[in-house]
């Protein structure tokens, strides 16, 4: 693969989309927009919707450049093995339905893997919000508190990672490690980082790959998504001891914590209300601090939001069944992907 050549590859696109009808036309007109000098195609995975998506597909499967498949499983990596495998591309590059590329993504990506010799090249999940309990949870995925140390959410130096967002990917190296594990509902993309790399291949994280991505727009969805990342997130420890990182501890540890004790104080002890109480704290001063530049209608949002994310992610990880990432799960309900 040389680029300086003028040599390009062959990329092809890869969508799973389900109950996108919302935002589709944008994801899709940005990836056929792309700024890029090689042969670029877009195969979407289309789960059964009940939105429109299929009406909105037809329209889009138009474009000579763009392949529909279907995806009766319903669930992200079954819908990405089959636009893998109807794609042809050198490059895999993934893209998700409620996101929207810049012009240049493509042909960042694309430079990055000639000169990092990496696997997989992804960089941050930008998220923006249109209503303000949107941006307030846009706030708090940019934040240390709200996510940890991920590159991905809120940028860092350039270099090998364990995961990125999304990802570009060699077409070989997916078919080294077999691509997406479909019994991942979800945690799959990290799933795959991780064997990428057990297989010997890089990981790499660059801030000039930046992707917008629309979050959760009420508490309820936000916290299922949440509780399912922390069930998730469990099966792929499960499978991989080893594996996890201290802010993928931190929220079961909160939880616990609290848990253990508001027991303690319903036993008339008051002092166990004190772990509850120092992760108050720590959410009413980061709430401060990343909401004083921000509007008050957004500000005051986000201690709601940090206690979701973080109280739905741990008792997500808690109580993980062992029976989840053993055979094929049904898919989840509209929206969840």
């Amino acid at each position: 693969m040389n680029t300086s050549a003028g040599t390009w590859p062959h990329v092809s696109v890869i969508m799973a989309v389900r109950n996108e009808a919302r935002g589709l036309h944008a994801t899709v007109d940005a990836v056929l927009s792309q700024d890029y000098p090689g042969a670029l195609d877009l195969t979407i995975a289309a789960a059964p919707s009940d939105d429109g998506t299929a009406q909105v597909l037809e329209t889009i499967a138009k474009d000579d450049r763009v392949t529909v498949v279907d995806n009766p499983a319903g669930i992200t990596p079954t819908g990405l093995n089959a636009a893998i495998s109807a794609s042809s591309g050198a490059i895999v590059v993934r893209v998700d339905g409620h996101a929207v590329i810049p012009a240049g993504y493509v042909r960042r990506a694309v430079e990055l893997l000639a000169e990092t010799g990496a696997d997989n090249v992804g960089g941050i999940m930008a998220a923006e919000g249109d209503t303000p309990f949107e941006q307030a949870v846009a706030a708090a995925m940019s934040s240390r508190f709200g996510t940890g140390d991920a590159r991905f959410h809120y940028g860092g130096p350039a270099g090998p990672v364990d995961t990125v967002y999304l990802g570009s990917f060699r077409r070989k190296a997916l078919e080294r490690v077999g691509g997406y594990d479909e019994a991942m509902v979800r945690t799959q993309d990290s799933e795959l980082n991780l064997r990428l790399r057990e297989s010997g291949g890089t990981v790499y994280f660059s801030p000039d790959l930046r992707v917008r991505y629309r979050p959760r727009g009420t508490l309820r969805a936000l916290a299922a998504q949440y509780f399912q990342y922390g069930q998730w997130r469990r099966v792929v420890a499960r499978r991989h001891p080893g594996s996890l990182r201290w802010r993928q501890m931190a929220a079961p540890v909160t939880v616990s914590g609290c848990l253990a004790g508001a027991a303690v104080a319903a036993s008339g002890r008051r002092w166990g209300l004190l772990p509850l109480g120092a992760y108050a704290a720590g959410v009413t001063v980061a709430s401060g601090m990343v909401g004083r530049r921000l509007p008050a209608g957004v500000a005051l949002r986000l201690p709601a939001v940090f206690a979701a994310m973080h109280a739905a992610w741990g008792l997500g990880f808690l109580t993980s069944p062992r029976r989840l990432g053993h055979t094929a799960t049904p898919p989840y309900t509209a929206h969840d992907e």
